[in-house]
């Protein structure tokens, strides 16, 4: 696990991000248009933009995992939250505790950011992500709701 690097998406990563970035929309049976994905992207790149990615990525230069978040002005804190939306390993890779190394860093990207809390959801069905942020966060009591636009 020690040749695994937690790095910044670089403009070079595009062939080492899509697949992951496709992988995990498989995995919960989504689809977004491939103009959705150009545009998440560029936005990953642009140091405007709050949305940053990180990549898992092996000695072999194999991309493991992938993680998506974004600084966001509250109106509980003076330093704002991090939400973490996007977080994909790959199957083959689960097990070797990249999906807790890539929340580590956007704990530690947060905290540096100045925000009060880090928060994120998943699928209820999604057992196995869940063991792992049972252990490394605590569960909120929130119920989400959604309108489709």
């Amino acid at each position: 696990m020690s040749d695994i690097v937690i790095r910044p998406v670089a403009a070079s990563d595009r062939t080492l991000w899509e697949p992951l970035w496709l992988g995990y929309l498989a995995f919960y049976e989504k689809t977004v248009p491939q103009a959705a994905t150009e545009f998440t992207w560029k936005r990953l790149l642009d140091p405007a933009n709050p949305i940053e990615g990180l990549l898992a990525v092996a000695a072999d230069g194999t991309a493991l995992g992938l993680v998506q978040y974004l600084h966001h002005a509250s109106t509980w804190s003076i330093g704002g939250n991090v939400y973490l939306q996007d977080l994909f390993v790959v199957p083959a890779a689960r097990g070797q505790r990249i999906g807790r190394r890539l929340i580590a860093a956007v704990t530690e990207a947060s905290k540096a950011k100045g925000a009060a809390v880090l928060y994120w959801q998943t699928e209820e069905f999604n057992g196995t992500a869940r063991r792992l942020y049972e252990r490394v966060a605590k569960r909120a009591p929130f119920v989400r709701y959604n309108i489709e636009l």
